[in-house]
């Protein structure tokens, strides 16, 4: 069987919906753990590999972790490759750094749910079919991509962050925002980012009742945003060359 390679960079930033997605499409994932084993977690080859999952997490692009550069270099060939690479929050920054763009500090970070834009590219994008063009979207980021790859199209932008959602190429894509939350993964980074929303005004309960307005059409939107994904980016008939 196919599989998804998934870069977990923390317990609460699991795959989710998205993985979940995937698994009903009949791929299977590989989750490793580069920022607690290092090198030996990182596959040796791309043999068998449909595809890249970088999902979110603490740390920010810049940062001294030995494992981060073995990362950003198993994305950029995996993009070169042209194997569908899929990036979350953190890991929509390290594949925009992998790929030549810049990642920074925001002025302000970015937490709760707050609404997105779809841009005029973004209209026309497959793999948003069926989105709104404006909708809200579960935001926890303090760092931001502040410019896109070479070639990238943006895809997306929100009030307090201009890149929200990209694409580079055919298949590689970032995501600042987290779709693949459902409510029990909203309600742990909201507590383990405690400090981070106290910073800003915020709590955990806070974010808990904005969850009680937006969940129910962030979770249908979000659904639909992966199931785009699974079946345009792993079309059956490439799965089963693989």
């Amino acid at each position: 069987m196919a599989r998804i390679i998934v870069f977990q960079h923390s317990p609460e930033g699991v795959p989710g919906r998205i993985g979940v997605t995937l698994r009903d499409h009949g791929l299977r994932l590989d989750v490793r753990r580069l920022d607690l084993l290092g090198a030996p977690a990182l596959p040796t080859d791309l043999d068998d590999v449909a595809g890249v999952l970088s999902l979110g997490g603490p740390q920010n692009v810049g940062e001294p972790h030995d494992w981060m550069d073995l990362e950003l270099a198993f994305l950029k060939a995996a993009h070169d490759a042209e194997l569908p690479v899929i990036g979350v929050c953190l890991g929509s920054q390290l594949i925009a750094a992998a790929l030549g763009g810049e990642v920074a500090p925001m002025d302000r970070a970015e937490y709760g749910f707050a609404p997105i834009d779809i841009t005029i590219p973004g209209q026309t994008e497959t793999m948003l079919a069926g989105i709104p063009w404006r909708h809200h979207q579960f935001h926890a980021h303090g760092h931001e991509v502040t410019r896109t790859p070479d070639g990238a199209t943006l895809l997306a932008s929100s009030q307090a962050c201009k890149v929200q959602a990209y694409r580079v190429g055919l298949r590689t894509f970032g995501f600042q925002f987290h779709f693949e939350c459902d409510r029990v993964m909203i309600g742990r980074l909201a507590e383990r980012c405690r400090d981070d929303l106290a910073a800003l005004g915020l709590s955990p309960e806070e974010i808990d009742r904005q969850a009680s307005l937006h969940y129910e059409r962030y979770a249908l939107i979000s659904d639909r945003l992966a199931v785009n994904l699974a079946t345009y980016c792993f079309p059956a008939a490439r799965l089963l060359a693989v």
